[in-house]
């Protein structure tokens, strides 16, 4: 039962690891994912959230918007396979992924600001249609996704992931050549215990996390400009010291972005609160990969 135990938890890191298992006596396992032929991304962004409904996929089109507006060539991988929401936000629900003429490499969707989409709602006849994978699968297609698409001269990806420490996480951070996470929480008094999941996997996984961004900071009264803590004081301060992070923003409470969501105009707003995340996510073109 230990060693089954074991074998659950095993981050595949075996210089951290005192077990005798299967898998240290194997060679190891390569989980890398390569890119098709003439496709070409420099950098990868995870987008990671501990629990679901902190506005992940609200940040995560919001960033890949900002970089556009700055002239980079974005693209976004929707993780999310079975709650996916990036094609609404951007206005292209209704769109099909073309393929090539053997059906073995496809082609992104395009949004009218030219970000490169790619979701499993993008492959379904209705959108509305439940995706029922066993987790195994998910993952597996996360990896498809990314190996089989035709990604052209992207700067930055943004990775959307489901929220939690599970198996697309898992498969991403393995996979993928991620520079770094982008965490996004919100102000509820569990935030400490849920970043700091999160940055354990990050770290478990020898991945740097870029610094946190809070949703649903605070709602600021577009009359007296009084600013009310909704869900309660933000510690956001505090965690990221916990946890030695930069907060990278603290995002409000704004209805007109849930319409630009729900109405696929994200990519409309230049957002100046999302300038620190820009600037520390941009940092990193000085990393030689």
């Amino acid at each position: 039962m230990a060693n089954d135990n074991v074998q659950n938890e095993c981050t595949h890191d075996c210089s951290t690891c005192s077990a005798e298992c299967g898998s240290r006596n194997s060679a190891p396992v390569d989980f890398s994912a390569h890119l098709a032929e003439g496709a070409s991304v420099k950098h990868v962004i995870a987008v990671m959230s501990g629990k679901g409904g902190v506005g992940k996929s609200m940040v995560t089109s919001l960033l890949a918007s900002k970089f556009m507006q700055n002239g980079k060539r974005v693209a976004i991988l929707d993780a999310d396979i079975t709650g996916p929401s990036i094609p609404q936000a951007f206005g292209i629900e209704g769109e099909r992924i073309a393929a090539n003429a053997d059906g073995t490499l496809m082609f992104p969707a395009i949004t009218k600001n030219g970000i490169q989409v790619m979701s499993a709602n993008l492959l379904l006849n209705n959108s509305t249609d439940p995706i029922i994978w066993r987790g195994s699968l998910i993952a597996t297609a996360v990896k498809q996704f990314y190996e089989e698409t035709l990604w052209q001269d992207v700067d930055y990806m943004f990775v959307d992931m489901p929220p939690g420490t599970g198996d697309v996480p898992l498969t991403v951070f393995q996979s993928l050549p991620v520079d770094g996470i982008v965490v996004v929480t919100s102000p509820q008094e569990l935030v400490t215990m849920i970043v700091t999941k999160a940055v354990n996997m990050a770290n478990q996984m020898k991945v740097p996390v870029i610094g946190l961004v809070e949703n649903l900071a605070y709602f600021e009264c577009p009359d007296c400009h009084r600013k009310s803590y909704i869900f309660g004081a933000s510690r956001i301060d505090e965690v990221a010291k916990q946890n030695g992070l930069k907060v990278l923003a603290k995002m409000p409470i704004d209805p007109e972005i849930a319409i630009l969501m729900d109405s696929g105009r994200v990519d409309e707003p230049d957002l100046p609160y999302l300038d620190g995340a820009y600037e520390a996510i941009t940092a990193m073109d000085k990393i030689s990969k």
